[in-house]
């Protein structure tokens, strides 16, 4: 039997490949009649290469790189020229005798693929690498927006709630993720134009679990939208962490020397950082908390630029005078984290996190606490939706925009630093049985391992007959 080619479309961000290559692998281990064809666009900085080698069933292209104009704001800006480069890409795959392509899988920007996909007669998917709720506030509020009229730009910065059947709680307008209300990127059409694409794919992989997600999951019964299918958590958790250079063995060998349960982990994701007045502000609250710390520092990108992080090349120079010097015996201060090595070790007991949806399934996963520091994209509902839906993390903020001159004062960062680390908070307990299901749900018998399944064969059921005539015939019916 000839294998069936799947072709993955991931955003080149890393916690968007990252996700992809963690379901591919999943899907070809689960169903050898699969083989996978990962399509790499890459940025002009930084490097992906370290997690791109080819396997039996899994194999890597990366595309020739485009110019990028140095006033390119959005990811959706950047995909266009992309375009022909897919298209040549698959005309080679296709050229093979030995395959049979199934469909496009296609991430969340990469919605002008299914173009292409329809050019070729199969159908796409989207693997969606954020939350159902998110997904659901999406489909919800196109449809308001096209439907009844619904002007986003009544709920920017507003206290003004919003019912939305995805979340338990009624959603208030500061909390909607700022790319509905920016010019750059495209603002609220981008936001509308891929959300009307979901609508035209034939299912929806998403990366959660329904345990955690059961109202959100629920709230898509009997709607109009392609179907759901949780597969997650989708982790990388073997294999060290991707994105860092640096040598990760003098972090865990500080964290191997500290109690168990007793460091707080701050860390803002691969597109976060800080200017000096507001890491003045982290410094102190975390010096009146008292408590151990493991802070990745890095420097802000410059505002609406698609750009990598850096290290500060002196810690010093933009943290208060003494302040290393003072909390040497319970505090280290890093570049880049190895994160997912940090949230699985015994010394760490919360997790001061920009609640990207990757990083937020790494701490249920190893079952640590949350306090919230969203920064931008949807991390604000997600917050959002951990501490008030789910009661699974405290609030240093919610509504904190990085794109807004707003500095979280110190007072604000110790409360909420206190509040995490108490020992008896529901917070934790909540964690800790989030933490046991988790690990249940992708093993055989699981919910996530059922829905993988699921959507395999719907899949392998939706594979044109006119594509095996065509292609098997050597383009001749």
């Amino acid at each position: 039997m000839k294998q069936t080619e799947l072709v993955f479309i991931p955003s080149p961000g890393i916690g968007h490949l990252v996700a992809t290559v963690e379901i591919a692998k999943l899907m070809t281990h689960r169903d050898r009649r699969l083989s996978i064809t990962i399509l790499i666009m890459k940025f002009p900085f930084g490097s992906n290469d370290s997690m791109t080698s080819d396997s039996d069933s899994i194999r890597f292209l990366t595309l020739p790189p485009v110019e990028v104009s140095p006033g390119t704001t959005g990811i959706t800006e950047f995909l266009k020229p992309q375009i022909p480069l897919v298209r040549d890409a698959v005309h080679e795959i296709t050229r093979s005798n030995s395959v049979r392509l199934g469909g496009f899988v296609i991430d969340m920007f990469c919605t002008s693929m299914i173009d292409v996909a329809d050019e070729f007669e199969v159908p796409s998917y989207l693997f969606f690498t954020s939350s159902a709720a998110f997904l659901g506030f999406m489909f919800h509020l196109q449809f308001l927006h096209d439907n009844e009229g619904l002007d986003f730009n009544e709920f920017k910065d507003s206290d003004a709630e919003l019912e939305v059947p995805s979340y338990a709680n009624p959603v208030p307008g500061k909390v909607f993720p700022s790319l509905m209300f920016g010019k750059e990127g495209g603002g609220a059409e981008k936001f509308l134009y891929h959300t009307r694409r979901f609508r035209q794919v034939k299912g929806i992989m998403v990366n959660t679990l329904v345990e955690l997600e059961s109202h959100a999951i629920q709230s898509f019964s009997g709607s109009t939208i392609p179907p759901v299918y949780p597969v997650g958590p989708v982790l990388k958790t073997q294999g060290g962490s991707v994105g860092g250079q640096q040598d990760a063995s003098a972090v865990m060998s500080w964290l191997d020397d500290q109690p168990p349960s007793s460091v707080v982990f701050l860390c803002f994701g691969s597109m976060g950082g800080f200017g000096g007045d507001q890491v003045k502000e982290i410094a102190h609250g975390l010096e009146r908390s008292g408590h151990r710390f493991l802070w990745s520092l890095r420097q802000p990108s410059s505002k609406g630029k698609i750009e990598s992080r850096s290290n500060y090349a002196n810690v010093e120079e933009v943290l208060p005078e003494g302040f290393l010097h003072r909390t040497a015996r319970i505090g280290k201060v890093i570049g880049w984290a190895p994160q997912v090595a940090i949230l699985a070790h015994s010394a760490v007991g919360g997790f001061v996190s920009h609640c990207g949806w990757n990083s937020t399934l790494e701490s249920i996963f190893y079952g640590v606490p949350v306090a919230t520091w969203p920064m931008f994209a949807e991390q604000r509902i997600n917050a959002f939706q951990m501490v008030k839906d789910l009661g699974l993390a405290v609030k240093i903020k919610m509504n904190y925009n990085k794109d807004i001159s707003y500095v979280v004062s110190a007072r604000e960062i110790e409360i909420g630093l206190k509040n995490l680390m108490n020992i008896d908070n529901e917070v934790r307990k909540k964690r800790e049985e989030m933490k046991k299901i988790s690990r249940k749900v992708m093993i055989e018998g699981g919910s996530s391992h059922f829905s993988l399944g699921h959507f395999i064969e719907d899949m392998m059921a939706n594979i044109p007959y006119t594509f095996y005539n065509f292609h098997s015939n050597n383009g001749k019916f």
